[in-house]
């Protein structure tokens, strides 16, 4: 805004006695919030001197605080013209034509004044993802957590992806990338057998790709196939011994079934490669106590409980611990654990 109230002062100075004094009664009816009657006295010092671009700045600014975007492209074009280094014109042309859906004629205008965050939303507007992107971050990096810079990061993120696997799927229609996308989709359509037949058919191409086995497992858990889902879940893990969520849902397949030494096992290696994590935590609790291990199962829970205070998760180690002291004949530490599940509950 210093540069736009500059502008002001220079076309104040240049003014001839009759602009000068329209100029003036502009800005005494902006005062006064009398907006329209402002733009019509910026608008006579424009015709007055149609040579000295600050006067179509503000008369442009004038129009542009008045709401109506598109009402100030053709007066601050015009001052562009006459003086292309008018920083506070290009600022507000860049803001009022990305206002107004002309995105794409925006951009160099917000490349000038480095404006990223508008920038980035004009980008994703233009179709150009991968510039939007970079831009959001960077505008991200100095106001994190604005919910606006978030969705528009996260829908550019969304669109890049999207053309990125349409241009896949065009390319390479038979690879087993190709198939797998397939069957992401028949998965999202609730269509089981086409997904699976999908994902069978990109691990026959490409038996060692990780995370379609992954996919494929999660078909047959959603079915209650925990036999299979463990079969897919197991080659995984060996696939990626060093991917935590592999060994997690290995551990609670096999849970699922019985397999009590097998899952703690499984629960253990996810817990080693990927530590602290809190439904790790929660489950290899409850296998260890389910194994008769009742110390190491409430020490895993405590350890949930300083990650995690509050949650469904959190609620369900309250009441875990509850059941192990009530064994153990620790019926005060059972009662507290109780009340504290409940209490968790009762805020849900």
């Amino acid at each position: 805004m210093h540069g736009i109230l500059l502008i002001l002062v220079l076309a104040f100075q240049n003014l001839t006695p009759e602009a000068l004094k329209h100029a003036e009664a502009g800005m005494d009816l902006q005062k006064q919030g009398k907006q329209n009657e402002a733009i019509a006295e910026f608008r006579k010092v424009a015709e007055l001197m149609p040579e000295l671009a600050a006067a179509h700045v503000n008369l442009g600014q004038a129009i542009m605080q008045g709401g109506d975007f598109s009402g100030a492209i053709p007066p601050l074009k015009r001052a562009l013209e006459l003086n292309p280094d008018l920083i506070g014109a290009h600022q507000m042309l860049g803001y009022s034509l990305l206002a107004a859906g002309y995105a794409a004629e925006a951009i160099p205008h917000l490349e000038k004044i480095q404006a990223v965050d508008a920038l980035g939303v004009a980008q994703l507007k233009a179709g150009r993802y991968a510039e939007a992107i970079g831009n959001l971050q960077a505008a991200l990096a100095k106001r994190p957590n604005d919910p606006d810079l978030l969705y528009y990061l996260g829908r550019a993120s969304g669109l890049l992806s999207r053309d990125t696997l349409e241009t896949l799927k065009t390319t390479q229609p038979d690879s087993a990338r190709s198939h797998q996308i397939l069957g992401e989709t028949y998965a999202i359509m609730h269509n089981a057998v086409g997904a699976e037949k999908e994902f069978m058919e990109a691990i026959r191409q490409r038996p060692t790709t990780p995370g379609i086995r992954l996919e494929l497992a999660e078909l047959y858990v959603a079915a209650g196939k925990w036999d299979l889902a463990e079969q897919q879940f197991n080659i995984e893990s060996q696939l990626q011994p060093g991917d935590g969520e592999a060994a997690y849902r290995l551990g609670n397949a096999q849970l699922q079934q019985g397999k009590i030494k097998a899952a703690r096992k499984a629960l253990e290696h996810a817990n080693t490669v990927q530590p602290g994590v809190p439904d790790t935590l929660y489950l290899l609790g409850k296998v260890t106590g389910l194994d008769d291990d009742p110390v190491t199962a409430e020490k895993l829970w405590r350890e949930l409980l300083t990650l995690d205070k509050d949650s469904n998760l959190a609620a369900q180690a309250h009441f875990g611990l509850a059941n192990l002291y009530r064994q153990g004949g620790k019926t005060a530490q059972a009662d507290a654990e109780l009340k504290e599940f409940q209490r968790l509950q009762k805020a849900k």
